[in-house]
């Protein structure tokens, strides 16, 4: 089979599934979308770089040589989310430590948000494009099962109203498997995320608190 042979059976496999193919495709335009935005937006240098999440863990070190001044340039940069949250810390230093947990948690939150942004459209996909597969092949059958004279056409038929359903299915797989990975990113970067912020606001309190005394 050539390259137009090949394009014309999926062709015509596609333009079988009728109105219910082009919903199909819109979900799966949808899907692939959110996986391009997500794969880009859900990397360590984005969210956790290492280099810093090392320098972050040295922080008290730093705080206690009065060496601060290359970490906070690099926090105020923003260029990922572990540098704006301590960003955050370090400009509400010198407040109560409950006051400090709440305003980098109030960051934190928003930078969750962030991380989740489009999640929602791959569950919708996921939860509609089977459904729709199979709407498409219920349709399908009807019109098929109202002429059963036409004993040759009842097999084609009958193939061309499950197109609908294998399309659906195989938009699903994909989506599933992209939102179980980028579940598993967010949780780990979160679980990171907290575990470094919590290192900077107890550094940052103790400072002050030796400080003062």
């Amino acid at each position: 089979m050539n390259l137009s042979e090949a394009f014309d059976t999926t062709w015509n496999f596609l333009r079988g599934g009728g109105f219910f193919m082009a919903l199909l495709g819109l979900c799966s335009l949808a899907s692939l979308t959110v996986i391009l935005m997500k794969s880009i937006s859900l990397t360590r240098l984005r969210i956790l770089p290492d280099q810093l999440g090392q320098e972050v863990e040295r922080f008290e070190h730093y705080l206690e040589s009065d060496n601060l001044e290359q970490l906070q340039r690099e926090f105020a940069r923003g260029d990922n989310s572990l540098a704006r949250l301590c960003s955050v810390a370090l400009n509400n230093a010198g407040r109560s430590q409950s006051e400090v947990k709440e305003a980098v948690q109030s960051s934190a939150r928003e930078e969750i948000v962030k991380m989740n942004a489009g999640m929602s459209v791959l569950d919708v996909v996921i939860t509609i494009a089977p459904l729709l597969g199979l709407l498409g092949t219920a349709a399908g059958l009807i019109t098929v099962f109202a002429d059963l004279d036409d004993k040759d056409n009842i097999g084609r038929g009958i193939a061309t109203a499950l197109s609908t359903t294998i399309v659906g299915i195989a938009i699903a797989v994909p989506s599933v498997i992209a939102q179980s990975i980028f579940n598993r990113r967010i949780e780990t970067f979160s679980a990171r995320l907290e575990v470094l912020l919590g290192r900077v606001v107890s550094a940052c309190h103790q400072h002050v608190f030796f400080r003062n005394q």
